[in-house]
């Protein structure tokens, strides 16, 4: 298998772990619906962020460490499943006061792109993507199988994280763009207040799934 073969090889099982829906989708959705297409799109660039840091951890043998440590797979574990349910249960709150967004602004009012919000959406989508040790044992378990003999695995590490972030970017894109264009029947105060109950609902699901999970 040479790298060309790895990449695309790569490629098929990213794509097909991209189009399941997760924490990833739930957030993007929520930004794009509830905030603004920039803050949806600086979010999915963290979750990118996140998903290229885990590889190259893979790829120098840092991320083995979640797969050999029981201890810190479960500190990095319980750090998460808390994350989750904290932002889950924030956006629970937040529909059950039916009042103005987290920026000031009445819902439906998008306030316009800043560079301090489009930090916070990449913040959001990195730290919720770093602190699943779920990618991290995925990339461990699967970089591996596709570093062709000879070549070097930090470069590989790279480029096929770089394959996923793509993949994940592209697929992202489509979501934050497909919500723009039912915007105007998804971006009302009532329907806001639904869609962060359902992003919340499943972000502290996810959270105490993976806190409940045996490890595998």
């Amino acid at each position: 298998m040479d790298v060309s073969q790895a990449l695309l090889s790569f490629a098929v099982v990213a794509g097909l772990l991209t189009l399941v829906p997760g924490v990833d989708t739930a957030l993007v959705l929520r930004s794009a619906i509830s905030r603004s297409r920039p803050f949806a799109f600086a979010t999915a660039l963290g979750i990118t962020t996140g998903l290229m840091a885990w590889g190259i951890a893979a790829a120098v043998g840092v991320s083995a460490l979640l797969a050999a440590s029981e201890l810190a797979y479960r500190i990095l574990t319980y750090a998460g499943a808390a994350y989750m349910v904290w932002l889950g249960a924030s956006l629970l709150w937040k529909s059950r006061s039916g009042g103005p967004g987290t920026d000031g602004s009445a819902v439906g009012e998008l306030p316009a792109a800043t560079g301090r919000q489009f930090l916070r959406g990449w913040l959001t989508g990195t730290g919720t993507n770093l602190l699943n040790p779920k990618v991290g044992v995925f990339y461990i378990a699967t970089i591996p199988q596709f570093i062709p003999a000879g070549t070097s695995p930090l470069l590989m590490g790279i480029l096929l994280a770089g394959v996923h972030c793509v993949l994940g970017m592209a697929w992202l894109s489509v979501l934050i763009f497909g919500t723009g264009f039912a915007s105007k029947w998804l971006k009302g105060r009532r329907s806001v207040q639904v869609i962060d109950r359902i992003t919340g609902t499943v972000l502290v699901g996810f959270g105490l799934k993976l806190a409940l999970e045996p490890r595998h």
